[in-house]
């Protein structure tokens, strides 16, 4: 029996021995975690508003023809420059001739009237020579000859207007497509042989061609309600263009929508910008652009890089760890100020030399209670 005794001892012995072996041998195994650490800096920082839209010009007209028919010519291309006057393009006239038909009657009708009335203006005059009728008999008969004289030529005018769109054919004429404006012509829609139909109360016609003044630019964008209170007309802006190498063009804000439009859940104002182009670059109308938006600046603030924050789970209140010694932290609550979504400035809570750790994921001690207390 104490034989049995003995072993039974030995083997819990050997058993208790082994635990305590591999408990040490874990402890000893575990790596020390070593935090980096970052102080607090002085620097400026800048808030902005980003507003995306494109860059259009100030001054863009669609050319219309006055008279309906044919494209005939096309004396531009796209992108040529024009002055104001210039010939763009000539309209073929293809009349109607149910109303050429009623043009030739209505000349052969008052033809007839021209030529009665001729034959009364010419006795009436050869009688009042001879003193045979009163001055008023013939002043009657040469105003009706005179009338008569004005509806034939009217309605030759109407004639011709019918069957070639214009009187003279002259640089004035309905068939001429004149630019209005000194520009860039940016689009011509159709070609040659293309019917158009003429601008009027009842319809907007064809465009034949876009001009556009190319050397004064626009920015129009949407702004976000939430940044759209923070700025006002007449500030001065950046506009930059991702097609040419993201250069930056100063730009003068000129205009703030009062009525914002909701596009995917969130209210967008519309804003425009002048934008002051140089005469080396080569803009092109409908570029894409980003205005940027000073909002609010500091300058020499006591700042921390905002990955360095980390939240409380409970209370959502922002705090970081400040070491006290090797491997020993303590945390800190802090006060933000200005944040331009990299810096954010402290304004209580660390001072210039602390050492703050950079952590990875949120600690369990986030909730603890003892945190709330502070």
């Amino acid at each position: 029996m104490n034989k049995t005794v003995k072993i039974i001892i030995v083997i819990v012995t050997i058993i208790a021995l082994l635990f305590v072996l591999k408990y040490f041998k874990d402890a000893n195994s575990k790596d020390i975690v070593d935090y980096k650490v970052e102080e607090p800096f002085y620097t400026s920082i800048n808030t902005k508003a980003v507003a995306t839209g494109k860059l259009n010009p100030e001054e863009e007209i669609e050319l219309k023809p006055q008279i309906s028919g044919i494209v005939d010519k096309i004396l531009v291309e796209e992108g040529d420059l024009v002055k104001k006057g210039d010939l763009i393009a000539t309209i073929r006239v293809v009349p109607n001739e149910q109303n050429l038909v009623g043009a030739k009657s209505r000349i052969a009708t008052t033809k007839l009237s021209y030529n009665n009335t001729k034959v009364l203006y010419d006795r009436n005059k050869a009688l009042f020579d001879k003193g045979v009728i009163s001055q008023q008999d013939y002043e009657n008969s040469q105003l009706s000859f005179n009338q008569a004289k004005e509806t034939l030529a009217q309605a030759q005018n109407d004639y011709q207007i019918i069957k070639r769109g214009s009187i003279s054919g002259g640089s004035s004429a309905n068939t001429n497509i004149i630019a209005q404006i000194p520009g860039t012509i940016l689009e011509i829609p159709v070609r040659e042989g293309d019917q158009v139909i003429q601008s009027n109360n009842f319809n907007a016609g064809t465009t034949i061609a876009t001009i556009a003044d190319m050397s004064h630019m626009i920015f129009e964008g949407k702004l976000d309600e939430a940044e759209v209170g923070k700025v006002q007309e007449g500030k001065d802006i950046k506009v930059v263009l991702g097609a040419i190498n993201d250069k930056e063009f100063p730009a003068k804000l000129t205009f703030v929508a009062p009525k914002g439009i909701e596009q995917n859940g969130a209210v967008q104002f519309t804003i425009k910008a002048n934008v002051t182009i140089d005469s080396g670059t080569n803009v092109r109308a409908g570029y894409s652009a980003n205005a940027e938006i000073d909002i609010e600046n500091k300058d020499s603030v006591l700042a921390i890089r905002e990955a360095l924050l980390q939240y409380n789970r409970i209370t959502d209140k922002p705090f970081v760890e400040i070491q006290t010694g090797d491997n020993k932290f303590k945390k800190e609550k802090v006060k933000l100020g200005l944040s331009d979504g990299i810096n954010v400035e402290i304004t209580k809570g660390v001072k210039k030399g602390d050492k703050i750790k950079v952590w990875n994921k949120a600690s369990k001690d986030n909730e603890d209670e003892e945190d709330e207390k502070k």
